[in-house]
C-alpha cells in the first residue's frame, strides 16, 4: 500500500468533507491525461485511502496484462484516525489508522497504455468499482 516515508504532523485536522464550495469544485490539477493513452478520472467528490487505491490498481493490472504500463496520478498523504470499536465518545482523538487522498471532480486517478481501447476500458472499469467515487473512462484524443 501507499504510504508517505515521513510526515510533519501524525494526526490532521479533519477538513470540510460536505461543504458546498469543495464539493462543487472542479480539480484544476491533473484533469488531462498525460503518460497513457487512456485514464480514469473522478466525476464526483471523495477521499479515496490507501487500501482501496491498491485494490483498484491489482484489479487493473490482473485484467490489463504484462504488456500495460500503469500510472497512478495520485497519492495518499493525508492521515485519517478511528477509534477502536465500541468505545465511547470523548478521551481524545483515535490513532492514524492509515492515509487517504482527497479527490475533486475531474481527477484522473489512473492511466493505462500499451493494450488495446477495449481492453483498457474493461480494466479502468473493474478498478473503477473498486474506489468511493463515481468515475469515468477518458481517452487523450
Amino acid at each position: 500500500m501507499l504510504l508517505p516515508k515521513k510526515v510533519k504532523f501524525r494526526k490532521w485536522q479533519t477538513g470540510r468533507k460536505n461543504a458546498k464550495r469543495i464539493a462543487g469544485a472542479v480539480e484544476s490539477r491533473g484533469a488531462a491525461v498525460s503518460f497513457g493513452a487512456f485514464g480514469l478520472k473522478a466525476i464526483s467528490p471523495g477521499r479515496i485511502k490507501s487500501n482501496q487505491l491498491e485494490a483498484a490498481r491489482k484489479a487493473m493490472s490482473r485484467f490489463a496484462g504484462k504488456n500495460a504500463k500503469i500510472w497512478i496520478r495520485i497519492f495518499p498523504d493525508r492521515p485519517f484516525t478511528a477509534k477502536a470499536a465500541e468505545v465511547g465518545m470523548g478521551a481524545g482523538k483515535g490513532d492514524p489508522q492509515g492515509y487517504e487522498v482527497e479527490v475533486r471532480p475531474g481527477r484522473v486517478i489512473f492511466e493505462v497504455d500499451g493494450v488495446s481501447k477495449i481492453d483498457a476500458l474493461e480494466s479502468l472499469r473493474k478498478a473503477g468499482a473498486k474506489l468511493p467515487v463515481k468515475t469515468k473512462f477518458v481517452s487523450r484524443l
